[in-house]
């Protein structure tokens, strides 16, 4: 004997996405254990709702209409239960919302949705990538559920729907409608959000869920930014700073260690003793993996990345510590990154990342290393990647003419040396 399902059919308000004062009404199914939910494209006043009995308060001659309005729905999501009900399938929510919809099951079968897709997605590779990338492919996927939820009555669409339309429509939304209203996305951020949507469509043509490629006739634009790293100057004068605070010298180290080596944050602040190793000539280096990327790096260490290294090495009697540094926070960094610019009078934008930028231009490129090497010590799975430094400085144009010449002018004195020889 089947037992009786538990169906509800429920209307609640979205209290976390106001348009204008209102709020969004959604529909909620419920079918034994399974729910769904619909948007409605109806808007209402906190005040006007009664949150006990989901329905709108009927104050006024608009609200009754509304009123009126959802009590029709509910009627209807009913019918359509009864009737798969007496057709004695097996009910899900889903089911439900479909069949008021008047998609057909038998059309739609093994048609996966964009909203199904994001979420198999996420669900997967959260255990693949890295936590910090991770948390970019969530942000994209509310991006995505927003849209939805705002250009279709069923708050998705099948992945066969998703074309060179859509795209540019979820760009428009991108750009018009930030997750945090006081942080408005980026061209970039935007071109970076719509590369994770490509990434997962991507993903479903390997999977066989998608057919084309709906990126095939999108080029995204990303716009060249600069490269915020300090000059040799503001370096000297960061390196002499006496702060008189213990904690401002600590970050100030920790920086300057990273300008010396390049190593990002979470790659500093995991190093271990274990990782740094000396050669046969005495010579000490860093030979870590890039968090981020999982890159072997080598980088050998100079006379000041040395300097610091020793001043917070553990002390005689001190309990053993595995790592090279004692902790410091990323926000706590940034934070005194801040007054440390503004006491040294830096004009670029300092944190913790400007340090990679400065090892990369200052310390190493504007001194003649070549870009191949740079790139290996920065752990760049691309060349191209380590070029944009070679834009961003044109001070190396002329330090690499100088070169030049010197060597041009040392050649002609050699051949005139040969010619009163011979």
């Amino acid at each position: 004997m089947r037992s009786a399902n538990t169906f509800g059919v429920h209307y609640t308000l979205r209290l976390n996405r106001p348009v204008n004062g209102k709020f969004p009404i959604y529909l909620r199914i419920t079918v034994n254990k399974s729910r769904c939910e619909l948007a409605l494209k109806c808007h209402v006043r906190k005040e006007d709702w009664n949150m006990g009995k989901g329905a709108p308060k009927p104050r006024n001659e608009e609200l009754k209409q509304l009123n009126s309005y959802l009590e029709e729905i509910r009627s209807k999501i009913v019918s359509h239960y009864r009737d798969l009900n007496l057709a004695g399938a097996t009910i899900t929510a889903e089911m439900v919302k479909n069949a008021y919809l008047g998609i057909d099951p038998e059309d739609e079968k093994g048609q996966m949705t964009l909203r199904q897709l994001v979420e198999a997605h996420n669900d997967q590779m959260k255990t693949v990538v890295k936590p910090g990338t991770m948390k970019n492919y969530f942000s994209t996927a509310i991006y995505i559920r927003r849209f939805l939820d705002h250009k279709y009555p069923s708050g998705d669409v099948p992945l066969k729907e998703v074309n060179y339309q859509f795209i540019t429509a979820f760009e428009s939304y991108i750009c018009t409608t930030p997750i945090k209203p006081e942080s408005p996305c980026t061209n970039n951020g935007t071109m970076k959000n719509l590369e994770r949507l490509k990434k997962m469509l991507l993903w479903a043509i390997k999977n066989k869920w998608l057919e084309k490629n709906p990126f095939a006739s999108f080029k995204l634009r990303y716009k060249p930014h600069s490269m915020d790293y300090i000059r040799e100057d503001e370096l000297k004068r960061l390196e002499s700073r006496d702060f008189g605070n213990h904690t401002l010298e600590k970050v100030r180290d920790y920086f300057v260690f990273s300008c010396y080596t390049g190593l990002a944050y979470i790659d500093l602040i995991g190093l271990k003793q274990s990782n740094i190793l000396t050669t046969t000539e005495g010579l000490k280096w860093i030979k870590t993996t890039r968090k981020k990327t999982d890159i072997p790096v080598n980088v050998p260490l100079l006379s000041p990345a040395l300097v610091i290294m020793e001043k917070y090495a553990v002390k005689p009697g001190a309990a053993p510590r595995e790592s090279v540094f004692p902790y410091v926070s990323n926000q706590e960094m940034n934070r005194s990154l801040k007054l440390i610019g503004e006491i040294c009078d830096i004009k670029c934008n300092l944190t913790f990342h400007s340090a990679r930028h400065t090892f990369a231009t200052t310390v190493t490129l504007l001194n003649g290393v070549p870009l191949e090497t740079i790139s290996k010590m920065l752990g760049h799975t691309k060349i191209t990647t380590t070029m944009i430094y070679s834009r961003v400085t044109q001070n190396k144009i002329g330090i690499d003419m100088e070169l030049l010449q010197s060597r041009l002018d040392k050649n002609r004195k050699g051949s005139s040396r040969l010619k009163v020889i011979v």
